[in-house]
């Protein structure tokens, strides 16, 4: 299985290319975004690292990691990924914060669920901070449902 471009009504879904990281460190340097997800905004050296190993992929034959970037405008805004083992996938998604609050992480995720539903994968899961509201509105718009599984301090949303 492999990444390959799609659309949704205002996002071109771009499959991952080592060349987006100086545009995605901008798109990713504002502290804030990292409230949830701990860490701190990347280089343009370490994105172009992550993006080399995320192409080249995991060891295992059965799993697949797909990564998108979102296009909005000519400008990219955030990105969708999905690690799909088998028939399932586990998803997240990161919009930039000078773009949030208008929809796309919403319509990233709804347009990322229904191409691995084309692909055949039978169950989405995604992790959600208990405390990010605007995430675990976004996985409920996709149409995940909250457990009371709690996975490193977060809980699972599944289809």
């Amino acid at each position: 299985m492999i990444a390959t471009r799609f659309d949704t009504a205002r996002l071109a879904m771009l499959p991952l290319q080592v060349e987006y990281a100086a545009e995605m460190a901008k798109v990713l340097a504002d502290p804030n975004l990292y409230t949830f997800t701990g860490g701190e905004p990347p280089t343009v050296e370490a994105l172009e690292n992550r993006y080399r190993r995320q192409l080249a992929g995991p060891s295992r034959t059965d799993e697949h990691w797909l990564n998108w970037m979102l296009q909005y405008d000519d400008q990219l805004v955030g990105y969708v990924q999905a690690s799909v083992t088998g028939s399932m996938a586990e998803i997240a998604w990161v919009i930039g914060t000078n773009w949030q609050g208008r929809g796309y992480a919403k319509e990233a995720a709804l347009g990322l669920v229904g191409w691995l539903n084309e692909q055949a994968v039978e169950r989405i899961i995604a992790h959600v901070h208990p405390g990010h509201a605007a995430s675990a509105a976004v996985a409920a718009a996709a149409g995940l449902t909250r457990t009371e599984q709690l996975d490193d301090g977060e809980y699972l949303w599944t289809t």
